[in-house]
């Protein structure tokens, strides 16, 4: 059988998560407590993190190159563009959203308040939850800036980008850390994204201790 062994609200499991939904592959979903380091874990994914896809027998990991591979094994429908040019831009918003956006804002935010309790770490640091806070402002302005010239965030079309960035924002979306109302064109292309079949499981998550708002699954908002 086909596992995603993963963590719900993580910004990486979910963008493959969404792809493989996107894609109509039927994966059974194991949360890992990658955090303790259990054996077993560590041969199916020696870097100790999440995602880890079992597909066909092997054993996948690294979400970027994970979305990239079902996007070659299964092309319809496509979520990377022929033309090279727009590929760049794809993987160049994936990696700003994975990297850039992950270390200035889901870790300073959703890292702090949910994942330190679940792990046992403590309680959230102020100092970096404000930073979180500041930065979550510049990245939606950015996004907002994008929007301005594109249909979907890296073009014409929907691709990975969209759902890099959906990834992240809805988990923060889950714990209340995303101001809607900063940009009229943000909230249509995230409605947009959000009401798609393969986001249905992604907004029936529960994370024990932590509820989410009342418009987290409202396709409306």
């Amino acid at each position: 059988m086909n596992r995603l062994f993963h963590v719900p609200l993580s910004p990486f499991c979910r963008k493959v998560r969404l792809v493989l939904a996107e894609k109509k592959i039927e994966v059974e979903l194991v949360e890992e407590r990658y955090w303790e380091q259990d054996a077993d874990f560590l041969r199916r994914n020696p870097a100790g993190k999440v995602p880890v896809l079992k597909l066909n027998g092997m054993f996948l990991a690294e979400s970027q190159a994970i979305c990239e591979y079902l996007d070659e094994v299964e092309p319809t429908p496509p979520l990377m563009p022929r033309n090279p040019e727009e590929r760049y831009e794809v993987r160049r918003l994936c990696g700003w959203f994975d990297d850039k956006f992950h270390n200035e804002v889901t870790r300073n935010l959703l890292y702090e308040r949910v994942n330190k309790k679940i792990t046992g770490q403590g309680y959230p640091e102020s100092r970096n939850v404000k930073a979180g806070s500041r930065a979550v402002k510049v990245h939606l302005d950015y996004l907002h800036w994008l929007l301005d010239q594109r249909r979907w965030l890296a073009g014409d079309a929907m691709t990975l980008a969209d759902f890099a960035a959906a990834a992240h924002l809805s988990a923060l979306d889950y714990i209340s850390d995303v101001d809607w109302n900063r940009s009229a064109n943000v909230k249509d292309w995230y409605a947009k994204i959000k009401s798609r079949p393969a986001f249905r499981n992604i907004l029936a998550d529960q994370v024990p201790g932590f509820p989410p708002p009342g418009h987290y699954a409202d396709l409306d908002f």
